[in-house]
Protein backbone atom coordinates (compact mmCIF):
# COMPACT_ATOMS: atom_id res chain seq x y z
CA UNK A 1 0.00 0.00 0.00
CA UNK A 2 2.62 2.36 -0.01
CA UNK A 3 3.26 4.96 2.97
CA UNK A 4 -0.44 5.60 3.16
CA UNK A 5 -0.89 6.13 7.39
CA UNK A 6 -3.25 3.88 8.79
CA UNK A 7 -6.46 5.53 9.21
CA UNK A 8 -7.56 6.68 13.08
CA UNK A 9 -9.74 4.74 14.83
CA UNK A 10 -13.56 5.61 14.53
CA UNK A 11 -13.53 7.35 17.57
CA UNK A 12 -10.39 9.61 17.13
CA UNK A 13 -12.01 10.35 13.56
CA UNK A 14 -15.27 11.40 15.29
CA UNK A 15 -13.42 13.98 17.15
CA UNK A 16 -11.13 15.50 14.88
CA UNK A 17 -13.79 15.83 12.57
CA UNK A 18 -15.88 17.75 15.78
CA UNK A 19 -12.88 19.55 16.50
CA UNK A 20 -12.91 20.81 13.10
CA UNK A 21 -16.32 20.91 12.38
CA UNK A 22 -16.61 23.67 15.12
CA UNK A 23 -13.09 25.59 14.14
CA UNK A 24 -14.82 26.05 10.61
CA UNK A 25 -18.20 27.23 11.91
CA UNK A 26 -16.33 30.28 13.20
CA UNK A 27 -18.60 30.55 16.44
CA UNK A 28 -15.46 31.02 19.07
CA UNK A 29 -13.07 28.77 20.18
CA UNK A 30 -13.02 25.47 20.30
CA UNK A 31 -13.73 23.88 24.37
CA UNK A 32 -14.41 20.69 25.99
CA UNK A 33 -17.54 21.17 27.13
CA UNK A 34 -18.48 22.72 23.36
CA UNK A 35 -17.25 19.47 21.97
CA UNK A 36 -18.50 17.23 24.73
CA UNK A 37 -22.30 18.57 23.65
CA UNK A 38 -21.54 17.96 20.55
CA UNK A 39 -20.68 14.43 20.90
CA UNK A 40 -23.45 13.94 23.54
CA UNK A 41 -20.57 12.31 26.05
CA UNK A 42 -19.33 14.04 29.18
CA UNK A 43 -16.80 16.18 29.71
CA UNK A 44 -14.10 14.02 31.49
CA UNK A 45 -14.79 11.19 28.53
CA UNK A 46 -13.44 14.58 26.05
CA UNK A 47 -10.60 15.26 28.51
CA UNK A 48 -9.65 11.10 27.88
CA UNK A 49 -9.65 11.43 24.51
CA UNK A 50 -8.28 14.91 24.19
CA UNK A 51 -4.70 13.26 26.11
CA UNK A 52 -5.09 10.30 23.26
CA UNK A 53 -5.25 12.55 20.40
CA UNK A 54 -1.91 14.76 21.90
CA UNK A 55 0.03 11.74 21.99
CA UNK A 56 -0.77 10.94 18.41
CA UNK A 57 -0.04 14.47 17.24
CA UNK A 58 -3.60 15.33 16.06
CA UNK A 59 -4.35 17.87 18.93
CA UNK A 60 -2.65 20.33 20.66
CA UNK A 61 -4.45 21.08 23.64
CA UNK A 62 -2.88 22.32 27.29
CA UNK A 63 -5.33 21.59 30.21
CA UNK A 64 -7.84 24.31 30.88
CA UNK A 65 -7.02 25.63 27.43
CA UNK A 66 -9.23 25.69 24.42
CA UNK A 67 -8.77 23.06 21.29
CA UNK A 68 -7.02 23.02 18.16
CA UNK A 69 -5.70 20.49 15.59
CA UNK A 70 -2.40 20.04 14.20
CA UNK A 71 -1.55 19.59 10.55
CA UNK A 72 -1.86 15.95 11.13
CA UNK A 73 -4.72 15.88 12.73
CA UNK A 74 -6.62 18.60 9.99
CA UNK A 75 -5.48 16.19 7.55
CA UNK A 76 -7.38 13.55 9.03
CA UNK A 77 -10.08 15.63 9.91
CA UNK A 78 -10.52 16.48 6.05
CA UNK A 79 -10.41 13.01 5.16
CA UNK A 80 -13.26 12.04 7.04
CA UNK A 81 -15.04 15.28 5.97
CA UNK A 82 -14.53 14.25 2.49
CA UNK A 83 -15.81 10.69 3.24
CA UNK A 84 -18.93 12.01 4.68
CA UNK A 85 -20.01 14.77 2.40
CA UNK A 86 -19.57 12.60 -0.62
CA UNK A 87 -21.37 9.86 0.59
CA UNK A 88 -24.11 12.70 1.67
CA UNK A 89 -24.60 13.87 -1.63
CA UNK A 90 -24.38 10.26 -3.36
CA UNK A 91 -27.38 9.47 -1.40
CA UNK A 92 -29.36 12.49 -2.18
CA UNK A 93 -28.20 12.59 -5.53
CA UNK A 94 -28.59 8.57 -6.53
CA UNK A 95 -30.85 6.80 -4.13
CA UNK A 96 -33.36 9.40 -3.30
CA UNK A 97 -33.02 10.81 0.22
CA UNK A 98 -33.88 13.97 1.84
CA UNK A 99 -31.56 16.27 2.92
CA UNK A 100 -32.48 15.77 6.82
CA UNK A 101 -31.89 11.73 6.13
CA UNK A 102 -28.19 11.83 4.80
CA UNK A 103 -26.09 13.06 8.19
CA UNK A 104 -27.22 10.30 10.42
CA UNK A 105 -26.29 7.40 7.36
CA UNK A 106 -23.03 9.09 6.97
CA UNK A 107 -21.96 9.48 10.08
CA UNK A 108 -21.95 5.32 10.03
CA UNK A 109 -20.65 4.70 6.93
CA UNK A 110 -18.12 6.94 6.71
CA UNK A 111 -15.69 4.91 8.82
CA UNK A 112 -16.30 1.73 6.78
CA UNK A 113 -16.04 2.50 3.20
CA UNK A 114 -12.07 2.22 1.46
CA UNK A 115 -10.69 5.82 -0.14
CA UNK A 116 -11.20 3.78 -3.66
CA UNK A 117 -15.04 3.90 -3.26
CA UNK A 118 -15.08 7.44 -1.75
CA UNK A 119 -12.52 8.37 -5.40
CA UNK A 120 -15.48 6.23 -7.24
CA UNK A 121 -18.16 8.32 -5.97
CA UNK A 122 -16.38 11.10 -6.34
CA UNK A 123 -15.61 10.57 -10.00
CA UNK A 124 -19.42 9.13 -10.61
CA UNK A 125 -20.67 12.50 -9.33
CA UNK A 126 -18.50 14.68 -11.20
CA UNK A 127 -16.24 16.01 -8.47
CA UNK A 128 -18.83 17.75 -6.83
CA UNK A 129 -17.00 20.61 -4.09
CA UNK A 130 -20.17 20.96 -2.17
CA UNK A 131 -22.74 18.49 -0.72
CA UNK A 132 -26.21 18.80 -0.45
CA UNK A 133 -26.05 20.92 2.55
CA UNK A 134 -23.58 23.34 0.94
CA UNK A 135 -20.67 22.43 3.02
CA UNK A 136 -17.10 22.23 0.86
CA UNK A 137 -16.29 18.82 -0.11
CA UNK A 138 -12.24 18.52 0.32
CA UNK A 139 -10.30 17.52 -2.65
CA UNK A 140 -8.12 13.94 -2.63
CA UNK A 141 -5.02 16.24 -1.44
CA UNK A 142 -7.12 18.06 1.58
CA UNK A 143 -7.80 21.22 0.32
CA UNK A 144 -11.18 23.00 -0.28
CA UNK A 145 -12.85 25.86 -2.24
CA UNK A 146 -13.83 28.49 -0.06
CA UNK A 147 -16.45 30.85 -0.47
CA UNK A 148 -17.05 34.05 1.30
CA UNK A 149 -19.85 33.81 3.53
CA UNK A 150 -21.95 34.99 6.78
CA UNK A 151 -23.95 33.43 9.58
CA UNK A 152 -27.15 34.58 8.75
CA UNK A 153 -27.68 35.39 12.66
CA UNK A 154 -24.82 38.04 12.16
CA UNK A 155 -26.37 39.74 8.84
CA UNK A 156 -27.37 43.19 9.30
CA UNK A 157 -30.46 44.77 8.06
CA UNK A 158 -30.32 45.44 4.98
CA UNK A 159 -27.91 42.48 4.03
CA UNK A 160 -29.14 40.56 0.83
CA UNK A 161 -27.40 37.54 -0.22
CA UNK A 162 -27.67 34.27 -1.38
CA UNK A 163 -28.27 30.59 0.90
CA UNK A 164 -24.86 28.85 0.11
CA UNK A 165 -24.94 26.43 3.23
CA UNK A 166 -26.73 24.86 6.05
CA UNK A 167 -25.68 23.20 9.07
CA UNK A 168 -26.60 19.58 8.71
CA UNK A 169 -26.37 18.13 12.37
CA UNK A 170 -30.34 18.97 13.41
CA UNK A 171 -32.38 16.81 11.57
CA UNK A 172 -35.45 18.41 12.62
CA UNK A 173 -34.67 22.12 11.63
CA UNK A 174 -33.86 20.57 8.61
CA UNK A 175 -37.51 19.26 8.37
CA UNK A 176 -38.73 23.00 9.83
CA UNK A 177 -36.22 24.70 6.90
CA UNK A 178 -37.94 22.86 4.16
CA UNK A 179 -41.14 23.20 5.82
CA UNK A 180 -41.36 26.95 5.31
CA UNK A 181 -39.27 26.58 1.82
CA UNK A 182 -35.74 27.56 2.97
CA UNK A 183 -32.66 26.05 1.10
CA UNK A 184 -29.69 26.12 -0.92
CA UNK A 185 -29.88 28.89 -3.72
CA UNK A 186 -32.72 31.33 -2.85
CA UNK A 187 -32.14 34.92 -2.38
CA UNK A 188 -32.91 36.34 1.09
CA UNK A 189 -32.48 39.92 2.28
CA UNK A 190 -32.54 40.87 6.34
CA UNK A 191 -35.11 43.31 6.60
CA UNK A 192 -35.30 44.14 9.84
CA UNK A 193 -33.62 42.47 13.37
CA UNK A 194 -36.16 41.68 16.24
CA UNK A 195 -33.70 40.94 18.74
CA UNK A 196 -35.56 41.44 21.59
CA UNK A 197 -38.43 38.67 19.94
CA UNK A 198 -35.16 36.38 19.09
CA UNK A 199 -35.46 36.49 15.49
CA UNK A 200 -35.26 37.72 12.36
CA UNK A 201 -37.90 39.70 9.33
CA UNK A 202 -36.84 38.35 6.36
CA UNK A 203 -37.79 38.83 2.60
CA UNK A 204 -37.16 35.46 0.51
CA UNK A 205 -36.69 34.91 -2.96
CA UNK A 206 -37.65 31.71 -4.80
CA UNK A 207 -34.72 30.69 -7.18
CA UNK A 208 -37.64 29.82 -10.43
CA UNK A 209 -39.34 33.30 -10.25
CA UNK A 210 -41.50 32.81 -7.63
CA UNK A 211 -43.77 35.32 -5.52
CA UNK A 212 -41.65 37.07 -2.49
CA UNK A 213 -42.30 36.61 0.76
CA UNK A 214 -42.01 37.91 3.97
CA UNK A 215 -41.23 35.22 6.59
CA UNK A 216 -39.74 35.81 10.52
CA UNK A 217 -37.23 33.67 11.07
CA UNK A 218 -35.75 32.53 14.78
CA UNK A 219 -31.78 33.31 15.69
CA UNK A 220 -31.38 29.78 16.34
CA UNK A 221 -32.62 28.33 12.79
CA UNK A 222 -30.92 31.26 11.62
CA UNK A 223 -27.12 30.65 13.55
CA UNK A 224 -27.51 27.76 10.76
CA UNK A 225 -27.95 29.18 7.69
CA UNK A 226 -24.88 31.02 5.79
CA UNK A 227 -25.49 33.70 2.96
CA UNK A 228 -23.23 34.66 0.21
CA UNK A 229 -23.27 37.99 0.29
CA UNK A 230 -24.47 40.18 -2.80
CA UNK A 231 -22.46 43.72 -3.27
Amino acid sequence: MGNTPARPSTSAEDYVKVIYDLQERGTGPVTISGMAERLSVSNSSVSGMLRKLNELGFVEHQRYGNVSLTETGTKAALAVLRRHRLLETYLVAELGYSWDEVHDEAEILEHVVSDKFVDRIAAHLGDPVVDPHGDPIPTREGSIVERESVLLSEAEAGTSGVVVRVNDTDPELLRYLADIDIGIGMRVEVVERLPFAGSLQLSVHPEKGGQTRDQVLGLVAAEALWLSPEE
